[in-house]
């Protein structure tokens, strides 16, 4: 397909066969819905089932049956033309048009009446004669998982991915309806941690009033919702697990809520109302007795207290060796510019990048051992190492070398080459903007680029990036830049090369 279907916040309404075969029913759930959704600025699929009957149920038991499933589609069974009619329906009303095939002969009516989605029930996850037919209908796709394995589930992944399929993943327990303790919310973050990239939700069976569940949902971050719908009527009952328009309207609305206050995934400023709570408790250096001008501020001469007054050194920055610009009488609060804070050591900048470079390391789900060299490079100094530097940290050191390379958001390597050493790069994490011999390219995770010998080549990133360097023989002063000033430069210059994190090598 050429254009991907945006699964993310898709609500799926299951009509299954709560249309009772009655195609005025069946357009009263469709128009009842439409209006819910409608009314809260969501976005649904209206969900039908398909079963040829002729074929798909044995001959012996097209008559007078006594097995409950076939008695049940047997006794609401709708022609092509009726379907059409709700069909209809539902595009007029701004839903998304989704169908669930229990045999290949569906899959073609679902194609000739050409629904958005295919849906593949739990009870097909094995059923490999449909799933090719699925495969092979070029359409988006979802599955759910009930009763399926974590091998079954990584086959159906694996398959519809060789196969081009564009697809999302659905936690399922196919109970009807689900017990708490059968629930496995869980499940939702371990399919989104094992399948990165790809679009999780949760097809749902729990009681209708219960809007607990959803709640968790969100937080284990599904991002589509499929549950049961139905309206009832004397001849028509819903079951235990079917929603009426007014507890969809109450799901919609609470996983809403809950997206509400999860919030977004990355980590946000304080608000003005936040950061002026914070303030309101932001302790004041004041001090203990008269300070003259252009003494040394040591910690003994100083308090830390509330209220804080605007412009006042603040117990976080106080750094004891501060130098005073004027007399402080005995508590009066010592302001920022009217002292000399120390500069910050070199030092400083490194130490302070290397809880960035673990963060990312660990945002990443990749793990060191105890023993390892980390190179900072600093080609242009340190104080400028989060303009232009990289963290590279050295696994392997043979006839063959691996590194992690590691760079913060916006950092930046100078174009260089080797004499003597072949370089491959392969993205594990974020984006890396990297010029090789004059062609740029940003590479994703799972990309590499092969830098020969001699080739100029320099590399940065925008988000933060980590990739593997897989190299020949790696050789001190082999690096040639084509900015003439930094070859210049001594090794231990541009570079400091540290045992681990070198927690207490860099001060030395």
């Amino acid at each position: 397909m050429d254009q991907k279907f945006d699964f993310k916040d898709l609500f799926v309404l299951d009509m299954a066969n709560n249309h009772q075969g009655d195609v005025e029913h069946g357009l009263k759930i469709v128009r009842s819905f439409a209006k819910v959704v409608k009314d809260r600025k969501a976005r649904a699929a209206l969900k039908f089932q398909f079963r040829q009957l002729e074929t798909f149920i044995h001959p012996d038991h097209q008559k007078n049956s006594d097995h409950k499933q076939v008695q049940r589609f047997m006794s609401t069974r709708l022609l092509r033309d009726k379907y059409q009619t709700l069909l209809d329906e539902v595009r007029s009303r701004g839903l998304v048009s989704m169908c669930t095939p229990f045999d290949e002969a569906s899959v073609d009516v679902i194609c000739d009446m050409d629904f958005d989605i295919i849906k593949v029930a739990s009870c097909s996850g094995k059923d490999w004669p449909l799933l090719e037919k699925v495969a092979d209908a070029g359409k988006p796709v979802i599955f759910s998982t009930g009763g399926l394995t974590l091998r079954d589930i990584d086959n159906l992944v694996s398959f519809f991915q060789h196969r081009g399929v564009h697809f999302a993943v659905m936690h399922c327990v196919a109970i009807y309806p689900t017990p708490d303790q059968n629930m496995n919310l869980n499940q939702i973050a371990l399919l989104r941690s094992r399948y990165p990239g790809i679009h999780i939700g949760w097809s749902t069976h729990e009681s209708p009033s219960d809007m607990v569940p959803v709640q968790l949902a969100i937080a284990l971050g599904a991002e589509l919702f499929e549950r049961h719908v139905g309206i009832e009527t004397e001849e028509a009952p819903l079951n235990a697990y079917s929603s009426t328009p007014d507890q969809v309207a109450q799901w919609i609305e609470t996983k809403q809520r809950a997206q509400l206050l999860c919030g977004p995934k990355e980590r946000q400023p304080a608000s003005d109302a936040e950061q002026s709570a914070i303030d309101g408790l932001k302790r004041g250096v004041f001090a203990k007795s008269k300070i003259r001008k252009g003494v040394v501020i040591e910690s003994d001469q100083v308090y830390f207290a509330i209220p804080y007054n605007e412009g006042q050194l603040d117990s976080g920055n106080f750094k004891a060796g501060i130098t005073s610009l004027k007399d402080f009488a005995a508590n009066a609060p010592i302001y920022e510019d009217k002292v000399n804070l120390p500069v910050s050591e070199d030092e400083l900048v490194i130490k302070h990048a290397v809880h960035d470079v673990k963060a990312l390391l660990n945002e990443a789900k990749i793990h060191l051992g105890p023993e390892f060299k980390v190179e900072y490079s600093h080609h242009y100094g340190v104080p400028k190492f989060l303009e232009t530097g990289a963290v590279l940290i050295e696994c392997v050191s043979r006839d063959y070398c691996k590194k992690l390379v590691v760079q913060l958001p916006g950092q930046q390597h100078p174009s260089h080459y080797h004499a003597r050493k072949e370089e491959t790069f392969q993205v594990l994490h974020g984006e890396l903007e990297c010029t090789v011999d004059g062609h740029h390219r940003k590479l994703i995770p799972g990309e590499s680029v092969v830098v020969m010998p001699g080739v100029w080549h320099s590399f940065g990133t925008e988000s933060g990036v980590i990739f593997e360097e897989i190299s020949s023989r790696d050789y001190d002063n082999d690096s040639f830049y084509e900015d003439k000033s930094i070859n210049k430069l001594a090794r231990a210059e541009r570079k400091t090369v540290v045992d681990h994190w070198g927690r207490f090598q860099i001060n030395a």
